[in-house]
């Protein structure tokens, strides 16, 4: 009983955390306006996917480590910031292409296996996301647990996360936020890349903060 009142306050907070707009969601409702909606569902998977790895690794001790090493911190910033900055200049250059060339490219995650991996990285480049990840689990479990408690743990971050992104990809991928998109495009495309590297140069810094 103890365990199920645990699980249900990490689920919690957790879930406040992955509804805040971020890098996450632009990429999602990106792809889900201008692609399909079953790649906005590949990329909502590779989402869940990521934040199921940051749980793995907040079990793991990676909060310890990353206070034991600041510079490692401070890199994965950097690093994760220079890739959102590279997706953002990538979906702000394509907003004079017509959709077709922007799918044929490969750079609008035309296959599935492409939007999984887009929502995976995408997820994995903010460090951030890792540490809100160990807090909670360092506010809120216990000194000891189970084998079980933990894979019933990391299934529930997979659930919440690819569920949020999931109704993402629904929504925006249903016929009116689609033809909506297809009428201002280049706007819509030059917004979601400005937004996505100004959301990158924020993290690379906040490396530079104590």
């Amino acid at each position: 009983m103890q365990e199920l009142a645990t699980l249900a306050s990490i689920v919690a907070a957790l879930s406040v955390g992955v509804i805040s707009p971020g890098p996450s969601f632009v990429m999602v409702a990106r792809v889900a306006v201008a692609s399909s909606r079953i790649r906005a569902l590949a990329t909502a998977l590779g989402m869940g996917v990521g934040g199921t790895i940051f749980g793995a690794a907040a079990l793991l001790g990676l909060q310890s480590v990353l206070l034991a090493v600041p510079a490692l911190y401070a890199a994965l910033r950097v690093v994760g910031g220079l890739y959102l900055c590279y997706l953002g200049f990538l979906i702000f250059r394509s907003a004079r292409q017509p959709l077709a060339a922007v799918a044929d490219s490969g750079k609008g995650s035309s296959r599935p296996l492409t939007a999984f991996w887009l929502g995976l990285t995408t997820q994995l480049s903010n460090p951030k996301a890792a540490i809100v990840y160990a807090s909670v689990f360092a506010a809120f479990l216990p000194a000891s647990f189970t084998l079980g408690f933990a894979a019933a743990l990391l299934a529930a971050v997979l659930f919440v996360e690819t569920g949020w992104y999931v109704l993402v990809a629904l929504l925006f991928s249903s016929s009116g936020p689609q033809r909506a998109y297809l009428s201002c495009k280049s706007w819509v495309d030059r917004a979601a890349g400005a937004v996505m590297f100004a959301l990158g140069l924020k993290l690379i810094t906040s490396a530079a903060k104590p």
